[in-house]
């Protein structure tokens, strides 16, 4: 595979807006970090060219998440040297712990299971999603090399992809969104076909029931298994194929599981290796161009040196607590995201310092959680299923609960000052909890005490109780659980438009009529569970073109630098066009970054 020849061709430098007080305060203090690590600028660099010499390839890439590893892939089918370099002991990164939802329009999956894509459907989506916040020439960068990447992909390592029917675009009502959806995600991957190297496979987020294989579209079925025939089949269908898979002696994978383990096996075919405990201290580089990196390997440093390039795949700064600060909005902090622990900005920084150009910083992949003691739960289900309602401090609704999960955090950040949204409650009744899953807690068994006794959830008898125990005006709940009864009723959520697109109703209950997403509150007990910004990562990084590669502020580009996946600003802006909006960039600008190392 290659990049077509008008891809290749030069492009004008990308006209940059002039520095904001924030940019030129983290300049400095990039600048202030590149002179305590002693290995930046000229002086810093002739020190690191004094380190003990680790290797020299090709490409050397930064990170083995899904960007990371499809970079390394493509890089080798093209002929050249690689060396993945991880920060962690296991490989995988976020991608591993996720559900692995892939978004790519026109993709030879969903155009062989019939989704009815186009290219002209796809361009008008992506533009009306993600608005004026990326240039047109990296969205069709995306668009245009993103099937080309999942064939490549298949045709190199075990990967088979299955599409997620009905799991609509976030925007369907957009032009060129489908409400049957774009998303696909990994097929079952028996893990034995990595030997030894499945132990070093980066745990999931949520481990699967013992004994059952679940997709991720299993798991809207799953949620309504006690209560619907299609859900009670679905859960025998897991369960039948963790059965077959064991009696053939396999490792069933499926999700980020999957996806990781996959790329990983091509990895192993192509003789690619894989550097686990190995951070990225700095990038290298030689009369302005990015020629190695720094990093830490068996407890000493030491330099990585690359002919052709650097890709940077390293994952977002979820869990660095400073740079959280410095560029997101109160209340923010590190507990609240479900990334890979090791991402902490490396990468980002390690660009910063180099001269590169930073954007989107201030957001994130972000999703309602609730701060459970052992780690944040990601909401998806629970807040759109009917029977459940999400109020601020002041006991009122401030949202459309079953809206894309980004909007709904936005939409808590941009709150009033006087009813802060942060925490909202998501409240439901006894009802909900004897219909339906909530996180792996099946209906009507009691939730764990931690949970309790944590401050993530209440349970009281009357809604004036339970206002008492979360600290909103009794009266102002029951008035507004009042209301949202007879909206349930009527079928309309005039007051948030709750149902009225078709993504609405993904997560939902069909058997509830004459609105699948709505039902009223009214058997006690009542329910309380605490509501964070938690996200899947953050989605602010490097600046680059739609080559992948790095650009300082004026628009120029740093030589020999990539970025894709998390340690990149995404090419969905402030948006969100539909499940896998993050893994899909990140395997196609990384695939488009070694293609265009390859070319150069």
């Amino acid at each position: 595979m290659s990049l077509s020849a008008d891809a290749l061709r030069p492009h004008a430098p990308t006209s940059a807006p002039g520095p904001s007080r924030r940019g030129v305060l983290g300049t400095a203090t990039g600048a202030a970090i590149a002179l305590a690590a002693g290995v930046t600028g000229p002086a810093g660099s002739a020190a690191a060219a004094d380190l003990p010499a680790l290797g020299t390839y090709d490409v050397v890439v930064v990170g083995s998440g899904a960007a990371g590893m499809t970079a390394a892939l493509t890089a080798a089918k093209q002929g050249l040297s690689c060396v993945v370099l991880e920060k962690a002991p296991t490989f995988g990164g976020s991608a591993a712990r996720s559900g692995a939802g892939i978004w790519i329009p026109n993709n030879p999956v969903i155009l062989a299971a019939g989704v009815p894509d186009t290219p002209a459907k796809a361009a008008a989506y992506l533009a009306a999603v993600v608005g004026p916040d990326v240039s047109a020439d990296r969205q069709q960068a995306f668009l245009g090399h993103g099937p080309a990447m999942i064939s490549f992909v298949m045709a190199n390592s075990p990967l088979r992809f299955r599409w997620m029917e009905g799991y609509s675009d976030y925007y369907p009502e957009l032009p060129g969104g489908l409400p049957g959806g774009r998303s696909m995600e990994p097929d079952q991957l028996d893990g034995t076909v990595l030997g030894a190297e499945l132990d070093r496979l980066n745990p999931p987020y949520m481990a699967v029931p013992a004994g059952m294989v679940v997709f991720s579209a299993d798991y809207k079925w799953l949620t309504l298994a006690a209560v619907s025939a299609k859900g009670a089949a679905v859960a025998t269908a897991c369960l039948a194929r963790g059965t077959r898979a064991a009696l053939l002696g396999q490792k069933p994978l499926t999700m980020g599981q999957s996806l990781a383990a996959g790329l990983r096996a091509g990895l192993l075919a192509a003789q690619v290796p894989v550097w686990l405990n190995t951070p990225l201290t700095d990038l290298y580089t030689e009369s302005g161009a990015v020629t190695g990196a720094v990093v830490t390997r068996n407890g000493a440093a030491g330099l990585v040196r690359a002919r052709r390039g650097v890709i940077v795949g390293s994952g977002g700064f979820e869990h660095n607590a400073a740079m959280r600060a410095e560029f997101q909005r109160q209340p923010i902090g590190t507990a609240w995201t479900v990334g890979a622990k090791e991402n902490t900005g490396d990468g980002i920084q390690a660009g910063r310092r180099a001269g590169a150009a930073l954007d989107l910083m201030d957001d994130a992949w972000w999703g309602p959680a609730v701060p459970l003691p052992d780690e944040p739960y990601f909401c998806l289900a629970e807040r759109t299923l009917p029977g459940g309602l999400l109020v601020n401090a002041a006991g009122a609704r401030f949202v459309n609960e079953a809206g894309p999960y980004s909007d709904v955090v936005h939409t808590m950040y941009d709150r009033d000052p006087g009813a802060p949204d942060i925490p909202a409650w998501l409240v439901v009744d006894q009802n909900y909890r004897n219909r339906y899953l909530f996180k792996d807690v099946a209906p009507t068994l009691p939730f764990p005490d931690s949970w309790y006794t944590s401050g993530a959830a209440y349970k009281e008898w009357t809604l004036d109780a339970l206002a008492g125990r979360i600290g909103v005006p009794a009266a102002a709940l029951r008035t507004t659980v009042s209301r949202f009864n007879g909206l349930a009723l009527s079928g309309r959520d005039t007051d948030f438009h709750r149902g009225d697109s078709a993504y609405d109703h993904y997560y939902t209950d069909p058997a509830v009529l004459p609105n699948s997403c709505l039902a009223p509150l009214w058997l006690p007990p009542f329910h309380a569970f605490r509501i964070v910004p938690g996200d899947l990562g953050t989605k602010g990084g490097l600046r680059t073109d739609a080559r992948a590669r790095v650009l300082r502020p004026d628009g120029t580009v740093i030589p020999g630098l990539y970025a894709a996946g998390n340690a990149s600003a995404a090419v969905m802006g402030h948006s969100y066009a539909g499940a896998g909006s993050t893994i899909g960039p990140a395997m196609t600008f990384g695939y488009i970054a070694a293609l265009d190392i390859a070319a150069g």
